[in-house]
């Protein structure tokens, strides 16, 4: 009953266009991005704690408040940061919206509901960061979730881009596309060295004398080796799956999001050899981290690319395909598309 009444209110809603649809997800994908961005500038800022409280920024009030031993500041950038949550809450409301009304398949309406979820999610993980006085871990949970929510929020831009009636169709072999998924599983061992980095490096998020924050106990050139070691790994994964897509031939989408790709990565690379020799400057830690959701948001629409929806001809070998859920391969589509002239 509740969900008919949420429809038919939904129903009263313009009919957004597919371009309209991409457009809210594109929004999507930048305020997820863009407040990991601004969470790495409370942090190198020591603004970590500018809003000592959650959900209210001081006891008794949800704004900044005149404190001595809290620096306006700090307290603006902290401020600031939340209320950018409003604005991923509003861009995750909107996609939902959006979908539900144009009558999206269902694939689409779950990514779609998964970034007002996993907003909610981000919000109760940054009061649990606040409440535990900047735990380095807790700090690591939190750029890792916002990773997460960059991958999703990419993969739900491209999902809305493919047709509702379309049929799975794999843009290349089995065996490239669990490359590309190594190349993920390298990645996120890659950000989970850098959260431990950022752990035993010198940006706490507070400089609080009385209740220093603690750090994480382990010597920082070690974790740093350790960092550009899985970043290695990453970018020789990502060549490597660059000649076998040369080999058995790719999409030119998928050649344009490779190199992005690579050269993303590279230029990522040069920014954490560029911080270690300068002893780790505040700006170059949000670039940093504005590097590490590109890659992410690459990655995944490389991942995204490498299998998806057509529009063919509707011959017995594409029947198959939609009611079993099974991929085509390229080769398979066309000889279905030709089949059906």
């Amino acid at each position: 009953m509740l969900t008919r009444a949420f429809l038919r209110l939904v129903d009263l809603l313009p009919l957004p266009s597919v371009r309209v649809q991409r457009i809210i997800a594109f929004l999507v994908i930048a305020s997820q991005a863009g407040i990991s961005v601004t969470g790495a500038v409370v942090r190198v800022t020591s603004s970590g704690l500018g809003c000592p409280t959650w959900p209210r920024c001081f006891p008794g009030s949800f704004t900044p408040v005149a404190h001595a031993e809290v620096p306006v500041l700090h307290q603006a950038i902290e401020f600031s940061n939340r209320m950018l949550t409003f604005a991923v809450t509003l861009c995750a409301a909107l996609v939902v919206l959006a979908v539900l009304r144009a009558r999206r398949r269902r694939e689409v309406l779950v990514y779609a509901w998964l970034m007002p979820g996993g907003t909610v999610l981000q919000a109760v993980i940054g009061g649990f960061t606040v409440l535990t006085g900047l735990l380095w871990w807790t700090v690591a949970v939190h750029l890792l979730a916002s990773m997460l929510m960059v991958w999703l929020a990419v993969l739900l831009f491209a999902k809305i881009g493919e047709p509702d009636d379309g049929v799975p169709v794999a843009q290349v072999p089995a065996p490239l596309r669990w490359l590309t998924v190594l190349s993920a599983l390298a990645l996120c061992a890659t950000l989970i060295a850098g959260t431990l980095v950022t752990g035993a490096g010198p940006h706490a998020g507070d400089k609080s004398v009385d209740k220093p924050v603690a750090r994480l106990g382990v010597e920082i050139v070690t974790l740093v080796h350790a960092h550009a070691q899985f970043l290695v790994a990453y970018l020789a994964l990502l060549v490597g799956l660059g000649f076998g897509l040369a080999a058995v031939g790719m999409t030119r989408a998928i050649r344009v999001r490779l190199f992005v790709l690579i050269a993303l990565v590279c230029a990522q690379g040069l920014v954490g050899v560029v911080q270690y020799f300068t002893h780790v400057p505040a700006a170059l830690v949000a670039v940093h981290v504005g590097g590490a959701a590109a890659c992410t948001a690459a990655t995944a629409a490389l991942w995204a690319a490498l299998r998806t929806r057509e529009t063919v001809s509707a011959t017995p070998a594409s029947a198959i395909a939609e009611t079993t859920g099974e991929a085509m391969t390229v080769p398979d589509a066309a000889r279905n598309a030709g089949a059906g002239r």
